[in-house]
């Protein structure tokens, strides 16, 4: 494994960039198949860890899959598990959704991670599966993995905190259908991450399970069935923003196909930000183009919705000539690394004029006092990807342990270099 890889400055760019299938739609499809009675087909899905470590999940759980490069059978079966152990590695979507998975069946299932997974919370959900009856053991630490889940659930309402992880809301929305009743989840704080579960909602649409009802404090899942499906995943938006990123700082003119008008991902709108920030952006029905416009100009921006771009636009934001504040994105300080601590004291080293405040950062023009370095990555393959895309404005950036990126996107760096050469 590589231990370093040192980004080298670019000229204008001008590209178009194929991104892997979204590990968001493809981690709640693989959930849905996996329940559903009969045979599902996923296409275009992702080559990277969480997907990867999902699939061999659901596999242990014994469901039949055939993964065939970018293209997977399911053939699933409701929910009836043998005792397993499950390991996630470092996937905290995979980690989660499993532990709410599991929890339909009977027999007693483990699931552990890396020790960073490890230190990740888990608290609101088990707290969430406890009251619905769900047995767990845990075993070094209550609150965090490993653990040892035994359903099945005999209750139909839990409440839980909205203001953690919009994963917890998710996990337990896609085992509902399979609760006698259903299932009615009941937030205690306002949610974040709306998107995301609006995403979940329309992914158990597509297998069958309609009539999901969401105010501000309530979701409603309805006791049904998952049918088979067939599913061709977009691209992932969150991915995307750093081939589109790559246009704004360096200049030129980025394409990614497949994520044009009508994507489902939240992500998606991080075009709209770059808009903002003095970008042309175009969509047609298969595309989105975004071209520097010149001079970057700073945003006051809440991301609480699409909190997986901060390190993007964080990074864009050190090449704007007024200021850039984010808002609403304290709780991601407990995301695979604290995205805003170390986001900030990493940016820091490369002469970035920086700050973290309670909710989110505080970005000024610093230009001049730019330089390389080396950067920690922290086991966050986002922050490694965006400090690829500053060090190609930059140049002279060394990012430490780059092969994070295979969390998400393994051909990451292939891609960079081909685009900035």
């Amino acid at each position: 494994m590589s231990t370093t890889m040192r980004v080298a400055p670019s000229g204008r760019i001008d590209a178009v960039v194929a991104v892997p299938g979204s590990k968001s739609i493809a981690n709640r499809a693989l959930v849905c198949a996996a329940l559903a009675d009969g045979t599902s087909t996923l296409s275009n899905l992702p080559d990277g860890d969480d997907t990867t470590a999902l699939l061999a999940a659901v596999e242990a759980l014994g469901v039949a899959v055939t993964h065939d490069g970018e293209r997977a059978v399911i053939d699933g079966h409701g929910g009836n598990w043998p005792s397993a152990t499950l390991h996630a590695g470092l996937a905290g979507t995979t980690s989660r959704f499993l532990t709410a998975l599991v929890a339909l069946g009977s027999t007693p299932i483990t699931i552990d991670g890396d020790p960073p997974l490890r230190g990740r919370p888990f608290g609101p959900l088990l707290d969430a599966l406890t009251q619905l009856g769900v047995g767990i053991e845990f075993g070094e630490q209550p609150g965090h993995l490993p653990l040892t889940i035994t359903g099945p659930p005999n209750g139909t309402g839990v409440s839980l905190r909205g203001d953690v992880s919009s994963q917890f809301v998710s996990a337990l929305m896609m085992i509902g259908p399979a609760i006698d009743n259903g299932l009615v989840i009941e937030l205690t704080s306002p949610l974040v991450s709306v998107p995301y579960v609006d995403l979940t909602a329309d992914v158990m649409g597509w297998f069958g399970v309609d009539g999901i009802e969401r105010t501000h404090d309530r979701i409603a899942v309805p006791h049904g069935s998952y049918r088979a499906g067939e599913v061709t995943i977009e691209p992932d938006a969150s991915s995307a923003s750093y081939p589109l990123a790559l246009a704004a700082v360096c200049g030129g003119r980025v394409t990614v196909e497949g994520l044009g008008l009508g994507a489902l991902q939240g992500d998606a709108r991080f075009a709209d930000l770059l808009a903002s920030m003095g970008c042309a952006v175009t969509r047609t029905t298969s595309a989105v183009t975004v071209e520097s416009g010149g001079v970057l100009r700073g945003i006051d921006v809440d991301m609480s919705d699409i909190s997986d771009l901060v390190p993007t636009v964080a990074i864009v934001a050190a090449c704007a000539s007024s200021p850039t504040r984010i808002r609403g994105v304290g709780f991601i300080r407990a995301k695979e690394s604290d995205r805003l601590g170390d986001l900030t004291n990493e940016l820091r080293r490369l002469g970035v004029d920086i700050d973290e405040t309670d909710d989110g950062l505080e970005i000024r023009p610093s230009a001049e006092g730019w330089h390389g370095g080396r950067v920690d990555t922290h086991h966050d393959h986002r922050l490694a990807m965006a400090f690829g895309v500053l060090g190609s404005r930059i140049g002279d950036v060394e990012v430490a342990e780059p092969d994070v990126v295979s969390k998400s996107w393994p051909g990451f760096w292939q891609m960079l270099s081909a685009v900035t050469t």
